[in-house]
């Protein structure tokens, strides 16, 4: 790929006609080395370094540039001298008794990106995302996982009425419902959470016969952010008996 192509990979355009995006800094490309040692497709990134990182010692195929460079190819404004091209991958088939997430239109790279990063905490857990969601190469989401996207297999453009093909029992997060401490909560294969301003759509959720749940609150605000429901989902997902 030619250097004036991956700075065009800041673009989900671009990214899906190289077929490749960008990861920044020291710990993002550790989580990729990690990764690539058990993911040989993942072996054909390529780690790009300034001389103040020409020490790293990687497996991975490393080339040195001016500093001036990578900061043509770095979104963020002081650039750690140390990225990677990533090939973009197919994610790998599900495991057994792996669970599903799935993101109904979200938005905020933030979000998305901390949710990965606590399904690669708790592990077994396969992400969807439905149409109209961010792009999980997005720079932000990639930065704001830590390296998750390396860990959680991740799906796009999933439309709703796909879930109950492929999972049993759906769960759904609601103001009504039973508490997410109840045992009742564990039970289910694919676990639907809703886009950060609108939520879920009610009827779409009628027509999967979702069960709803719910956290319990003191009601003096209307809401919680999704990445903290999903949190606190998964850790009572993961709680003891």
């Amino acid at each position: 790929m030619k250097f004036e192509d991956i700075k065009r990979l800041h673009e989900k355009k671009f990214r899906e006609k190289f077929g490749h995006f960008i990861i920044e800094g020291e710990h993002l490309v550790q989580e990729l080395e990690r990764a690539a040692a058990r993911d040989a497709r993942l072996r054909e990134s390529k780690i790009f370094v300034t001389r103040d990182y020409s020490h790293w010692s990687s497996a991975l195929p490393m080339h040195v540039i001016q500093s001036k460079h990578m900061a043509q190819i770095s979104e963020t404004r002081s650039p750690q001298g140390i990225a990677a091209v990533v090939p973009l991958l197919e994610p790998a088939a599900p495991r057994a008794g792996e669970r599903a997430v799935y993101l109904h239109e979200i938005q905020d790279p933030g979000n998305y990106g901390t949710i990965l990063r606590t399904l690669a905490w708790f592990g077994n857990f396969r992400c969807l995302c439905s149409p109209d969601s961010v792009d999980l190469h997005n720079g932000k989401v990639v930065r704001a996982s830590m390296g998750a996207i390396f860990h959680v297999p991740v799906e796009f453009d999933v439309p709703m009425d796909a879930l109950p093909k492929r999972f049993p029992r759906i769960a759904c997060l609601d103001l009504s419902g039973q508490p997410v401490a109840s045992q009742a909560f564990r039970e289910f294969d694919c676990y639907v959470f809703g886009n950060e301003a609108r939520g879920l759509p009610r009827e779409q959720m009628n027509a999967l016969h979702a069960r709803p749940f719910t956290i319990p609150g003191t009601g003096a605000i209307e809401s919680l952010n999704v990445a903290a429901t999903v949190n606190i989902c998964l850790y009572e997902l993961n709680r003891g008996p």
